[in-house]
């Protein structure tokens, strides 16, 4: 009889985050820190785990969400002791990086895309529909700066120079993080680097941002061997209603548009 669990076989978890990285993923659509947080917890409690492989496909998303992820990821890899390669598949863009980035070594197609060391903030301005409709705008503020970057009020200077101050802060944040994780093998000036350019798996190696080119299965075997056991780690289910309708809400078709425009960011 053959019994998987007693097995002496090298055993690597393996943890699939994709999507884009948001405080509130609708659907299953996408991943958080409170979604990605107790699979971590799993991929790192399994028994005689040689190593914990994280297939990541994302586009980026929250700076927050992805730091909380990433410090997650290497504090569960110092306590157990235990290497984390992170395995890039279609993305590993912005925040999709971000956690790349916790893992010891980064593997990626030839195809892949990675990168996009920046921080963007988008949205829209309606002062002249308003006008044309006649329509009055009345927003009273306690506080010089609580109406900040209002769509429905033409843009004021001083709230362009403070959102590009705490863009360039949160920048700050993650060109920190990717020298601390990669610095001695990038192979670009940082003006380069980290100016929000992405690059193809292939070229993203010979630049020191990924370490080599592969995919999860076959990385497993080679470092592992043919007999390597993989360990699957899944989250829960979607229910019923999520299945039959994965469009029911308002807020769950502007989180998907949201994240198709995310994707289109990198031709994908």
């Amino acid at each position: 009889m053959n019994l998987p669990f007693l097995s002496r076989h090298p055993r690597v978890a393996l943890l699939r985050l994709a999507g884009a990285i948001t405080p509130r993923p609708g659907f299953g659509a996408g991943f958080s820190y409170a979604s990605a947080a107790p699979l971590l917890d799993r991929a790192f409690a399994v028994k005689r785990a040689a190593a914990v492989m994280l297939v990541l496909n994302s586009p980026g998303g929250s700076a927050v969400q992805s730091s909380l992820i990433a410090a997650h990821i290497r504090r569960l890899a110092e306590e157990k002791k235990i290497p984390v390669i992170a395995c890039v598949e279609d993305a590993a863009a912005s925040g999709g990086y971000w956690i790349a980035c916790a893992a010891d070594e980064v593997v990626a197609d030839p195809a892949s895309i990675l990168g996009s060391i920046g921080v963007i903030a988008a949205g829209f301005g309606f002062p002249a529909v308003l006008e044309k409709l006649g329509v009055e705008r009345r927003v009273r503020t306690a506080g010089t700066e609580k109406s900040f970057w209002d769509p429905f009020s033409p843009e004021r200077p001083e709230d362009r120079a403070r959102l590009e101050t705490l863009l360039e802060e949160l920048h700050e944040e993650f060109r920190a993080w990717v020298r601390a994780r990669r610095g001695a093998k990038l192979k670009l000036p940082e003006t380069e680097a980290f100016s929000g350019r992405f690059w193809t798996g292939r070229r993203a190696v010979e630049l020191g941002f990924a370490d080599r080119l592969g995919h999860a299965v076959g990385e497993a075997k080679r470092r592992f061997g043919e007999k390597v056991r993989i360990v699957p780690i899944h989250g829960p289910r979607p229910g019923l209603l999520r299945r039959l309708l994965p469009g029911l809400s308002a807020e769950a078709v502007l989180a998907a548009a949201e994240e198709r425009a995310m994707w289109g960011r990198l031709g994908l």
